[in-house]
């Protein structure tokens, strides 16, 4: 179902705009793709005729870093959005920002709660795990466990519950013994 009226065409522009605007970095074409899909906003092909023709129109432009291409709202997009915001309803706009709250704080968690492991030989590994803030390292934990499944097993712990491992490990180092 393509779509013909051309208010909910310019609607549609103005809300892939808005949620550009809304969000606070740079987004890739599958990330913007399944923030709309969620959101029953319009169709996927829908999705990426509206991205195209908005790089086209200057409202967006297309940056490459580290071989990915992120989508960013231009000034002209800024200023269009300006002028027709009040075309985009409320209540569309409150669940951009509802789902916006929530994907900032999975994105954050993403980047600012690491856990990795390697393998240092045959029979050990070593698990890293990490607390940044603003870029700067707050924890910063290394084990030596001897399996992968052990190894695997600790990562998925503290990415899933990062703030009470956390929470349970500067307990037990400050507890008073006296």
């Amino acid at each position: 179902m393509f779509i013909e009226n051309s208010n909910e065409l310019a609607q549609n522009k103005l809300i892939l705009i808005y949620i550009f605007d809304k969000v606070d970095y740079p987004m890739t074409n599958s990330e913007i793709t399944q923030f709309v899909l969620e959101n029953n906003h319009m169709n996927y092909f829908v999705v990426q005729q509206y991205l195209s023709e908005l790089v086209d129109s200057e409202f967006l432009s297309i940056v490459t870093k580290d071989g990915n291409e992120y989508y960013n709202i231009t000034s002209k997009g800024r200023e269009v959005l300006n002028y027709f915001s009040e075309r985009i309803p409320n209540d569309t706009k409150n669940i951009i920002q509802e789902k916006y709250l929530i994907k900032q704080k999975e994105k954050i968690k993403e980047t600012q709660i690491l856990g990795n492991y390697y393998k240092k030989n045959e029979s050990e590994f070593i698990v890293n795990l990490k607390v940044i803030e603003n870029e700067i390292t707050l924890f910063n934990l290394s084990l030596n466990v001897v399996s992968k499944k052990q190894a695997k097993m600790i990562c998925n712990n503290w990415k899933e519950n990062p703030e009470n491992i956390y929470k349970q490990f500067i307990d037990l180092l400050t507890e008073d013994k006296n």
